[in-house]
């Protein structure tokens, strides 16, 4: 066995880049006991790799570095952000690479879409972007359509403007833009930072019933941006310009 990479890279870095997961869930695979250097276990954090001159295995499969994509994607209803389903549910994985995406890259979203939820969601394998897109400093705005049973009034529009609480957390939007998407009311919402089910918690708070509910922008891309396909890869300065948003 080739002694540890002192000048290597750290394990979980190399881990994320070659799209295992984001560099929190490497240290977690790390600390597990999951990943082997040339055949050793390797549970320390701060470990090192040479990739060029070291084996890395994860659950016994080799780990090579992947050239990083990033795909944008629209999701259908009945799709879930996962990469498995144990009760066999279509995933956002298998779809992805039946609208096209590569079959041999490990992707996840970027971000989350309830099974019931469609529109605009990114894939990749370049774990240090999902990182920075995770990081509490990094808040991309994300607007969707948001279908209801009802209008909703001036007073629940200043409401979910000025925070609405809903099981000890305060949901709130940045802006709120009542509409007429076909014979349905509709409202367009944007968000600074998502939780889990926001708008569906912060509209059922309420007392309003969501009918559907579409993403349509994510930070300066929008849904103009897949020209028409369900999935299209993203060059690196758009993923610059998303960045900078």
């Amino acid at each position: 066995m080739n002694a540890p990479a002192a000048n290597g890279i750290r394990l979980q870095k190399f881990l994320a880049a070659a799209g295992v997961g984001s560099r929190r869930h490497c240290e977690e695979l790390i600390a597990a006991g999951r990943v082997r250097v040339d055949d050793a276990v390797v549970a320390q954090l701060g470990a090192r790799v040479d990739p060029d001159t070291q084996r890395v295995e994860l659950d016994g499969q080799l780990v090579r570095a992947e050239p990083h994509r990033t795909y944008l994607a629209d999701k259908p209803r009945g799709i879930l952000c996962t990469s498995h389903d144990p009760e066999g549910r279509p995933t956002i994985v298998e779809w992805a690479a039946q609208m096209g995406a590569d079959p041999r890259l490990r992707l996840y979203t970027i971000g989350r879409l309830d099974y019931d939820s469609e529109g605009l969601i990114l894939l990749t394998n370049d774990g240090a972007l999902a990182q920075a897109f995770a990081h509490p400093r990094h808040h991309v705005e994300k607007e969707y359509r948001a279908w209801t049973d009802r209008p909703a009034g001036r007073e629940e529009i200043a409401a979910m403007l000025a925070g609405v609480e809903d099981d000890g957390e305060i949901l709130r939007a940045l802006d709120v833009v009542p509409e007429r998407a076909g014979a349905r009311p509709a409202l367009r919402i944007v968000l600074g930072e998502g939780r889990n089910r926001h708008i569906r918690r912060m509209l059922a708070a309420l007392g309003l019933r969501v009918r559907g509910l579409r993403r349509i922008r994510i930070g300066a891309l929008t849904e103009a941006d897949l020209r028409g396909r369900p999935l299209r890869e993203l060059s690196p300065a758009e993923l610059s310009r998303l960045a900078a948003t």
